[in-house]
Parts: structure tokens; C-alpha cells; sequence
């Protein structure tokens, strides 16, 4: 076994905030032979949504869950924990590709984020879920008006949406820079994004679900009526499960099934996140309703809340890393970090000595065609 690692315990060498708390015992590596009728490879949102959907149409299916990691270790836990109604990235670009349609994507968006809402609650999973909504605000004067006719749109489709002066803007989230600002205040809420999919962990294991996390797939293979699926554990204990039917649920971390890599870009997103505020800091920057914030550019940065009152601050770089890169040597980017840092004392000068012990970079899926 190797020595343990002296930074491990450090926050900047965290996966993110949100994985470093609260972390439950693992749960088994799959060593030996093993069959399903359903095998998940990933423990993400996607694959436990997945496996949760299937239990509910047949409970008496087999469903096997591995995970090279621990639950949530890709994107799903180094996100910013905003949970969004939207199917279309925004309403413009629903518009923009979708214009019959788009008041039905933003009814079947916001029933998605209901039944999100009502899941956790029903099942108490304490995923730290606070129904805020979403500011989006504006920091160029040729904005205001299209954020004027911006929720113009949004009441005519049938969404919720406030209009700020900048300000009224200011008076929510004191800032300069803010020219204007769009509040939505049912279709997003924040939320602890590792806690939820602990949860879903939970429950879906609570549904007859078998996890397996430490538990790399090695190979996936067609076999008679089936699949099958060849894994090793973190231990070098090879395994093997018999499946009719497997899902790939690895988003932008599916490099290792060469048949997607065509499919699929995988673009980095960094964050920071700060000490807890202290009071007068938190008097120094407003933010009373607590909203999910971002701002309105094409390079844009998102910033929240935490349920401990840090600042969560990322965005504005998507960076892409040569022949579809993925790992442990791109979480981590100082040249990034430090314009975040930069951008967070340019737009709130007041809190320019905040520390932000907590960084770190992970890649999303940017599908390129089906």
C-alpha cells in the first residue's frame, strides 16, 4: 500500500468542495463474476438517474452500478450545484432552434425540475436544496435593453421573470458593474450537487441496485444474448459481469471506449470557492434572497452561495485539452485560477481579500453528434 499522501487532507487538493465533505464509507469493488440484466458504468447523474428510472418500470430487474471511483467524482460532483428548468441552455437558444416547440420544452423542463425537488424531499435526501431562482445580470449598457426585451420573451412563454434596473441589480448584489439584471425565480434552485447523488445512490440501492465503486471497466464486449462487461478493482482484482443489456453513463470521461471518442469533446470548467463570509462580508455584498448569479457574456462566470455561506466562483474559460484529455493533470490549472481571482476583485472590489481555499477544474460532455 502507499504512503499516504500529505496534501490530501489540503482543500486546493480536493477533488472539489463539494466530494471533500461528508463522504461515506465505499462501498465494495467487484472482484470475481457477476451477472445483471442492466450493468451502469458510471456513478454520475446520468447513470443513477438511469438506474433509478429502470427500477421504477420493472423493480425486479437486476441492475449493477460500477464506478472506477467514488459516486459523483466526475462532473456530477464538481459542478456548481445549479439545477436549471432549462432543456435549451436558455430561452434564446430555444427560440433560436427550436421555435415551435419551445413552450413545450420549457413546461417539460420545469416539470423535470419539480419532480427533482419532489424526489429529494420525498426521499430525504438533504442535499442542502434552496428554491432561490437564477439572477442573471448584466454588465455593459448595450445590454439593458436586450435583458428588457429578454424577459419580455420569457412572460410571453409563459416563464416567471423580473426586470432590474441596474439599480435595483446593485441593491440585490452590490457590485458596480451591474448594468441590469433578469430574475427567474422558479426555474433553477442550488443545491449540494455530491449530496443529491449520494442520495441517489442511496436510493437506488435501497431499490435493489448493486454498487460497486473502485470498480474500473477494463473492456465491454458483445457476448451471447448480452454483453459482457470486464472490470478490474483498485486492487488489480479482476472481474467480470454477464449483462443482457450495458449503459455507458461516463459523459466526458469516456475515453477509455474508443468507439465514442469521435462522439464526444470534453471541455474543462474551473471553480473556486472561498472561506465562509463573515458577517460583514456578507453585509459588504447583499445577496439577501440568495439566487444562483451569472453573468449575461458569451465568456461568462456563475457564482452562488454555499449552505455555509462561501462564494462559489467559476467559469469563463472552457478550455480543451489536446486528443480529448482528461485526469488528474488537467484538474488542476493556476493560470485560470488566477483570472478567476482577478474577475472576482474586479466586479466586487469590497471582498478583494477574500482566500478561496478550494479549486479545481472538471470536464463536461460537449457531444458533437449522435
Amino acid at each position: 500500500m502507499p504512503p499516504p499522501d500529505p496534501t490530501a487532507a489540503l482543500p486546493a487538493a480536493a477533488v472539489s468542495y463539494w466530494l471533500a465533505t461528508d463522504e461515506p464509507a465505499p462501498t465494495p469493488s467487484l472482484a470475481g463474476a457477476a451477472t445483471a440484466d442492466v450493468t451502469v458504468i458510471g456513478a454520475g447523474f446520468t447513470g443513477l438517474w438511469t438506474a433509478l428510472r429502470l427500477l421504477e418500470t420493472d423493480p425486479a430487474l437486476r441492475v449493477t452500478i460500477v464506478e472506477m471511483e467514488r459516486v459523483g467524482f466526475g462532473a456530477t460532483g464538481r459542478n456548481g450545484g445549479f439545477c436549471q428548468a432549462s432543456l435549451t441552455h436558455g430561452l434564446e437558444n430555444g427560440l433560436r432552434h427550436y421555435p415551435d416547440e419551445v413552450d413545450v420544452l420549457h413546461r417539460e423542463g420545469m416539470a423535470n425540475l419539480r419532480a427533482i425537488v419532489d424526489f429529494s424531499r420525498v426521499h430525504g435526501i438533504e442535499c442542502e436544496l434552496e428554491e432561490t431562482g437564477e439572477l442573471s445580470l448584466a454588465d455593459h449598457p448595450r445590454q439593458v435593453d436586450e435583458f428588457r426585451r429578454h424577459v419580455e420573451r420569457a412572460t410571453a412563454h409563459g416563464e416567471r421573470a423580473i426586470f432590474l434596473d441596474g439599480e435595483a441589480a446593485r441593491a440585490e448584489v452590490h457590485s458596480p458593474r451591474w448594468t441590469a439584471g433578469a430574475w427567474h425565480p422558479d426555474s433553477c434552485v442550488m443545491l449540494n450537487p455530491a449530496k443529491l447523488a449520494r442520495g441517489l445512490a442511496r436510493v437506488a440501492r435501497q431499490r435493489g441496485a448493486v454498487l460497486h465503486e473502485g470498480t474500473r471497466v477494463a473492456g465491454l464486449e458483445r457476448a451471447a444474448g448480452g454483453v459482457r462487461v470486464r472490470t478490474m478493482a483498485a486492487d488489480g482484482a479482476p472481474g467480470e459481469i454477464r449483462a443482457r443489456h450495458a449503459v455507458v453513463a461516463t459523459s466526458a470521461y469516456s475515453g477509455w471506449l474508443r468507439r465514442l471518442q469521435p462522439l464526444f469533446v470534453p471541455v474543462y470548467d474551473y471553480v473556486l470557492v472561498s472561506e465562509p463570509l463573515t458577517p460583514a462580508q456578507r453585509e459588504a455584498v447583499g445577496w439577501r434572497n440568495r439566487q444562483g448569479l451569472a453573468d449575461a457574456n458569451n465568456q461568462f462566470h456563475y457564482f452562488r452561495l454555499t449552505a455555509d455561506d462561501r462564494v462559489l466562483w467559476g467559469g469563463y474559460d472552457a478550455v480543451y485539452h489536446p486528443h480529448n484529455g482528461v485526469g488528474p493533470a488537467y484538474d488542476r490549472r493556476p493560470a485560470t485560477f488566477e483570472k478567476l481571482g482577478a474577475h472576482w476583485r474586479r466586479t466586487f472590489p469590497q471582498l478583494a481579500d477574500l482566500r478561496w481555499p478550494y479549486r479545481w477544474g472538471g470536464a463536461i460532455d460537449t457531444t458533437t453528434r449522435f
